[in-house]
């Protein structure tokens, strides 16, 4: 069963970057291929928020996360984690991470201290 429910995340991620196009990749940075296969099993909805793979984060180099947010649709919100896609480009040292809005995932801010 966790098998068949891998293989179909691997299909709708698939779907997603042929939706997203090669003109995202070229504008956005960073080998779309290579993010999925490497970096789906920290992304998934399911699960807890675990630091990505050496080979995730090498897939991400290069690549410009707030470029690729303006490309998150409902499907791909409704199929993976933002804010664990957001943790993974951000452990990662990813360029361009937003601070307000992926998709349509509005980003927390943390509590300010008050001294």
């Amino acid at each position: 069963m966790a098998t068949r429910c891998l293989c179909f995340a691997t299909l709708m991620l698939t779907a997603s970057i042929l939706v997203l196009g090669i003109s995202a990749q070229i504008e956005c940075g960073g080998n779309l291929i290579a993010i999925g296969k490497q970096c789906i099993s920290f992304v998934q909805k399911e699960g807890p928020k675990v630091p990505p793979s050496k080979s995730c984060c090498e897939a991400l180099q290069g690549a410009n996360v707030s470029c690729y947010c303006k490309y998150v649709t409902p499907v791909i919100e409704s199929k993976f984690s933002i804010e664990k896609a957001l943790y993974v480009a951000k452990t990662c040292q990813a360029q361009n991470i937003p601070t307000d809005k992926c998709g349509s995932y509005t980003i927390p801010h943390p509590p300010s201290s008050k001294a």
